[in-house]
């Protein structure tokens, strides 16, 4: 555990709620849009509905690009410095947003956004590392994924209960609030992480170096493989159900309502995680919660909920939906500790490497999932299928590298 913890004036129950809520920042500007996409559609792209989901992929894109400057900026700034700019920039976006007549403004604000919100979910990754290491980490990062887990529960419910009380732009206001919320919280209780001597000057060739030395790193490079297709999973799954819901099972008014109950169900993946990782360990509960996804998503294809009498298949299905959100519970901590354990030293630019190149990947796989198959039950467990098992047999090859560089040393 580190020194800085003996002067730290916020107790770990308060430090874990302001670091979820840094990471709910990018929940919360993603699902509580889903609700409102069919009245984007109608009143900014009548004659092209489709256009109405860039609406999330582009606060993704921004996020993506973001996340590669958020960390080496926070080295060099400090935590707190760069989590201020971020917020501020978000919140800016979020009005222009809000009072945008046309899509292609609108669209250029969400990248906007993305990019400011990238700053507290780097900083939040960054201020655990400078405080905890190793399965303590984890542990943390377990608890934050439990709070966490309340926002995408919740965020859908929320879009919906905006929508019908003061129209869809609200939501847009909504995220000013949330985010001034989280930074006011920042700039009482919570103290510069970042010692300056420990600080890294924000030039371009120490960040080559650092790069270089993230993907040179066995143990961290397998980790991002890994993480991008356990959070491409997550993000396929967010963009498929709401029409499999509408068109498989006809239960559209009541999606935002499932996917809470399940989200809030599937929390208690984090706390299971938090009790068991120091004792299992962070590689072998990764190892077997994606073969466990496989044998569910083999079961799903070979049931075919999609043709099943109702309400069976619907049940069915929400079972599995259930299985990938707890999956993300149990994996994506995990990954990122395992990533930023031995990147201690340059953690601002690990988080970024790290969140950069999975985000994006996983948004670009997501995306290209949806454009080449149809949005259909079957369509969605194949694809989780096969990033399954790709990423057990990743992580069945870090264990045998993490095996001979025990011996090595």
């Amino acid at each position: 555990m580190s020194k800085k913890l003996d002067s730290f004036p916020m107790g770990r129950i308060e430090f874990i709620g302001l670091i979820a809520m840094m990471f709910a920042t990018i929940a919360f500007s993603i699902d509580a849009m889903l609700p409102a996409l069919p009245e984007i559609a109608n009143e900014l792209s009548p004659g092209n509905a489709n256009r109405a989901a860039l609406i999330l992929t582009s606060f993704v894109l921004g996020m993506g690009i973001g996340t590669f400057i958020a960390g080496p900026l926070s080295d060099a700034y400090g935590r707190r410095n760069v989590l201020f700019a971020g917020t501020l920039l978000y919140i800016a976006a979020a009005l222009v947003a809000w009072a945008s007549k046309t899509l292609e403004v609108m669209l250029i604000a969400r990248v906007i956004q993305g990019f400011g919100a990238a700053a507290p979910r780097i900083v939040a990754i960054a201020i655990v590392r400078d405080l905890y290491g190793g399965a303590q980490m984890a542990r943390i990062v377990s608890f934050v994924m439990l709070v966490f887990t309340l926002v995408p529960a919740f965020a859908p419910a929320m879009g919906a209960f905006i929508i019908i009380a003061s129209g869809w732009r609200t939501i847009f206001l909504s995220f000013v609030v949330f985010a001034t919320i989280t930074v006011i919280w920042m700039a009482f209780r919570m103290p510069e992480t970042l010692d300056d001597a420990d600080r890294r000057p924000f030039r371009i060739k120490p960040m080559a170096i650092a790069v270089k030395e993230i993907f040179a790193h066995p143990l961290v490079r397998l980790s991002i493989f890994v993480q991008t297709l356990a959070m491409g999973m997550l993000f396929l799954t967010l963009m498929l159900i709401q029409p499999i819901y509408a068109d498989t099972f006809g239960r559209a008014d009541s999606f935002p309502y499932w996917t809470g109950l399940i989200a809030i169900l599937a929390g208690s993946a984090s706390l299971f995680n938090a009790m068991v990782v120091v004792r299992v360990g962070m590689q072998r509960l990764v190892t077997l919660t994606l073969g466990i996804q496989t044998i569910i998503a083999v079961i799903g294809l070979v049931l075919n909920p999609a043709s099943m009498m109702e309400p069976y298949g619907f049940a069915i299905f929400l079972v599995w939906q259930f299985c990938i959100f707890f999956q993300a519970g149990l994996t994506l901590g995990n990954l990122n500790a395992i990533a930023m354990e031995p990147m201690g030293h340059i953690a601002g630019m690990a988080a970024s490497v790290i969140g950069g190149v999975s985000t994006i990947f996983a948004a670009a796989i997501a995306s290209i999932v949806t454009l080449l198959f149809p949005p259909t039950v079957n369509s969605l467990i194949a694809a989780v299928l096969v990033m399954a098992l790709v990423g057990f047999a990743i992580m069945r090859h870090m264990a045998r590298v993490s095996r001979q560089m025990a011996i090595a040393e």
